[in-house]
């Protein structure tokens, strides 16, 4: 068949598209330019995907993505000014690469989209469900929690029953120019981390200086702009009390971070909206599941009550620490992904507020 792949420019990707050539489907390759300044896996010069392209002899495309960037930058900052704290990997994935990519892909008479994302597909019964991938290390399926059925049956992960060792010996084995390129964890718009600079340049005069708070409301001291900080923080506090402190809350309307102990960021519940349901076309009235609710989280064990309007209530089983507004929240059954949504806020037993919120 026809199969574009989003080409990066990394080895990932570059695999993908290898191997897929070497199984005999026509191939070609699309790259998101996203414009100059990009990162490492997301540069604005394709020059390292076009390298890749000519070594396997594939066509590839450059696709200007300029315009949808500057619209995710935009949603990004308008999160943090919310007093969210923003994924916005997530919201790419299901907006952009498997969005406008793939439409575009389809313009070109391609049946499927393939990406170097290290998770797995399985059809069972009506449904495509969405697995861990192979390697516990980079499998990737949290960021992809928000694809629809009609995107999962367009894609394709090559690389899902992989671990990275192998993939990177199996590119140096094919002789591509990029076996040995490093690896970033930054978001592709914020080239060294620094995403209070890009909140500095979108928002300007929007960060003002506040009040940093405990939780009885004790002043301790004043913070730069109240969206520069996020749940779970401890670094660039300033306040010295002999015992750390983490920001446990954000009170956008106040201007306010209020801090407290380790155990203050503890709560019992959440509650989850907009939730994107995988695994089925509708849930159970209530079932139990693991759950992740950032990136780098180990999921836990809790109790899903799903709402009406496509929310659920999350009762954790243990109480968690660090639930953050605007982050995914993602559901587990063993390796497969039942669902996921955005978390609106921490709840404490009783399903108010949470100490914290």
């Amino acid at each position: 068949m026809k199969i574009a792949v989003a080409m990066s420019g990394g080895v990932d990707s570059s695999l993908a598209a290898a191997l897929l050539a070497e199984e005999g489907h026509d191939v070609v390759g699309l790259f998101m330019h996203f414009g100059e300044g990009g990162s490492a896996l997301a540069p604005g010069d394709p020059t390292g995907a076009r390298r890749v392209a000519r070594h396997l002899g594939i066509p590839l495309e450059v696709v200007d993505f300029r315009a949808e960037l500057d619209g995710l930058v935009d949603w990004f900052c308008a999160q943090y000014d919310s007093g969210r704290t923003p994924n916005p990997c997530v919201r790419c994935n299901r907006q952009l690469k498997f969005g406008r990519l793939l439409a575009r892909a389809r313009e070109l008479g391609a049946e499927r989209l393939a990406t170097g994302h290290y998770v797995r597909l399985e059809r069972r019964g009506e449904r495509i469900l969405l697995r861990r991938g192979a390697d516990p290390a980079k499998e990737q399926s949290y960021v992809l929690c928000r694809l629809t059925q009609d995107q999962l049956a367009r894609a394709l992960f090559p690389l899902g029953g992989r671990r990275k060792t192998d993939v990177r010996r199996l590119a140096q084995e094919r002789g591509l120019p990029v076996h040995e390129s490093k690896e970033s964890q930054d978001i592709c718009f914020v080239p060294g981390g620094d995403y209070v600079a890009v909140l500095r340049e979108r928002l300007g005069e929007r960060l003002e200086p506040g009040p940093i708070l405990d939780t009885t409301g004790r002043l301790l001291g004043e913070h730069p702009g109240c969206q520069c900080f996020t749940i779970g923080q401890r670094r660039g506090l300033r306040v010295a009390l002999g015992t750390p402190r983490y920001v446990v809350r954000i009170d956008r309307a106040a201007n306010a971070v209020v801090i407290g102990t380790r155990d203050e960021l503890r709560c019992d519940a959440m509650r989850v909206s907009d939730i994107n349901w995988m695994a089925f076309g509708e849930p159970p009235a209530c079932f139990e599941a693991a759950v992740q609710i950032r990136y780098s989280h180990e999921p836990v064990r809790a109790s899903i009550e799903p709402l009406p309007g496509g929310a659920a209530r999350v009762s954790f089983h243990t109480p968690e620490r660090g639930v953050t507004p605007g982050q995914a929240a993602v559901f587990y059954d063993g390796d497969v992904v039942l669902g996921g949504g955005w978390i609106e806020a921490a709840q404490g037993a009783d399903g108010g507020p949470s100490t914290g919120s």
